[in-house]
């Protein structure tokens, strides 16, 4: 996600023709005690969400939300479980030569596409040319910039040649932004294949109203025997908190995320809710344009590291649901290094931005998406800036107004972000994925990569090409570590929080959760009666 953000800026809900008895839900105890399962009429799941969807197109999604719904119409080669292990998916196996140059894949039989045409070597490279031109401007071009050739060996084989070894390239592939998308799709809808998207997954493409909400609906054809076990799916965008868990009180939803950490207390084991609770491997973040002033100066950045207090930004924005950042990635991502921590100390701060000749402080403006929780973090952050006088301005922004805002400049003077808070979720597990797209120099600014930063360090990036040069372990761990340390120092970001992922549901709901990275799976999504 960024944008990560991975953010997390994040996804979508139902039909209101859907709503009333079909999802109505109440709750009642056992005569032993025991809560019962609450009432579920029908097999179709409604889920609320945080945000917009913005694109339907993997190949060109840069959001947790939208590749959560994506991967429920278009499969990859290789997914991850819930542990974030590489597990096959069309592909039933693969092999990886020694110097990580050269990937084959034998695909699953007899698979076909929702439109009937079918999943064979052609359409694989089909694919994966796609996503390596760098003439189609891709937001997901980074994770296959290596690629030099697909290869197909026979109908059922196909093998992925590299410029260079990349160790972390079988990551890359297990990317729901790998996802395998029909050829005839792509080649009718071209552009638009954002509104009209076409896979091999469980569910298919049903209707889209942006603003109101996204549905899918059962894959009768599926590949895997006895699934999907509901008949759709319908994401609803609710930005406000209250509502969003009102509506899975009710029963209008049947599942909420993310959940409200104020809230959470207060609805579990209520109304059939339970609350599921997972480490993330998100890392939320106020980034600075390097580019303008007066962050061009390290001073500053290191002033707003050590005025803002992350201990209590944890507590008084996520209740505790959280633990402080400590690198640029999180802990439980490939190649983590601990770094000494910004430890909050307005003294230290207020010398920085006097030795900076900011003494008096300066106006600045503070982007942050539209939901509840991440106004209340921008808040936050604009009262602690207050105490060393950085006066920003809390701009929030509705989700595609954001994406076009940082991630479209052609150019790096024609970018008007200053500050930017949201998060990052590394889909591949990988610190590749973790540090390049959004730090990596020059090569990473938008509109390819998501630098918002615009930070440039070349010895940063020398770090991070000697880790893609190499499928050495023990090469990479030391490469990524140089490139955290000088990171850290460099201070582009205020790295701020790592958050628990926290999802309600009804209790009737069965093999549906969140994956560290914050998407969701449904993979084995049933109801139980």
């Amino acid at each position: 996600m960024k944008k990560g953000f991975t953010i997390i800026i994040s996804l979508i809900c139902c039909s209101l023709l859907l709503f009333g008895c079909a999802n109505s839900s109440s709750q009642s105890s056992g005569k032993d005690g025991s809560e019962k399962l609450a009432k579920k009429v029908g097999k179709d799941v409604t889920i609320a969400v945080a945000a917009n969807f913005v694109s339907l197109d993997p190949h060109d999604s840069n959001d947790t939300l939208g590749l959560s719904a994506e991967r429920m119409m278009m499969e990859g080669l290789l997914g991850f479980d819930k542990e974030m292990n590489v597990v096959p998916v069309l592909a039933e196996k693969y092999d990886v030569n020694d110097k990580a140059t050269e990937f084959t894949f034998t695909l699953r039989k007899g698979i076909k596409f929702q439109d009937g045409t079918p999943f064979n070597a052609e359409a694989v490279k089909y694919n994966i040319d796609r996503l390596a031109n760098p003439d189609n401007h891709l937001k997901r071009y980074s994770l296959f910039e290596l690629v030099k050739q697909t290869k197909v060996i026979d109908e059922n084989t196909v093998k992925v040649i590299l410029k260079e070894p990349f160790g972390a390239m079988i990551n890359n592939f297990a990317h729901p932004s790998a996802a395998m998308i029909s050829p005839a799709a792509l080649k009718k809808y071209g552009k638009d294949i954002a509104r009209n998207p076409v896979g091999t997954g469980p569910f298919k493409f049903g209707d889209w109203d942006q603003s109101d909400h996204l549905k899918l609906v059962k894959n009768e054809n599926y590949w895997k025997k006895d699934f999907p076990k509901v008949d759709s799916i319908t994401f609803k965008p609710v930005p406000e908190n209250g509502s969003r868990v009102a509506m899975l009180q009710t029963g209008e939803v049947d599942y909420a995320y993310p959940i409200p950490t104020e809230q959470v207390k207060s609805i579990e084991g209520k109304n059939g809710i339970v609350i599921e609770n997972d480490p993330s491997i998100i890392v939320y973040y106020l980034s600075m344009n390097t580019l303008k002033k007066p962050f061009d100066d390290v001073r500053i950045r290191q002033a707003m590291n050590y005025a803002i207090n992350k201990d209590a930004f944890i507590k008084v924005v996520w209740n505790g649901f959280g633990e402080k950042a400590s690198s640029i990635i999180a802990p439980k991502v490939g190649f983590y290094s601990k770094q000494e921590p910004y430890n909050f100390d307005l003294e230290k701060a207020k010398k920085l931005m006097k030795d900076a000749g900011y003494e008096n402080g300066f106006k600045t403006t503070l982007w942050v998406g539209n939901s509840s929780t991440s106004v209340k973090s921008a808040e936050f952050l604009q009262q602690q800036l207050a105490q060393i006088n950085i006066k920003a301005e809390v701009v929030p922004m509705e989700s595609g107004t954001m994406s076009d805002k940082l991630w479209g400049p052609q150019k790096p003077e024609d970018s008007q972000v200053e500050l930017y808070y949201g998060g990052w979720s590394p889909s591949t597990g990988d610190a590749d994925w973790g540090i390049r797209p959004l730090l990596g120099g020059k090569e990473a600014f938008p509109p390819l990569n998501y630098n918002v930063s615009y930070y440039n360090n070349e010895k940063v990036n020398e770090a991070l090409k000697a880790a893609l040069k190499t499928a050495d372990s023990t090469q990479r761990e030391a490469a990524y570590k140089d490139a955290q340390k000088l990171i850290w120092e460099d201070a582009p970001w205020v790295t701020l929080a790592v958050p628990q992922n926290l999802a309600g549901k009804k209790n009737y709901l069965d093999g549906i959760y969140l994956l560290p990275d914050g998407s969701l799976s449904v993979n084995e999504l049933e109801i139980k009666q």
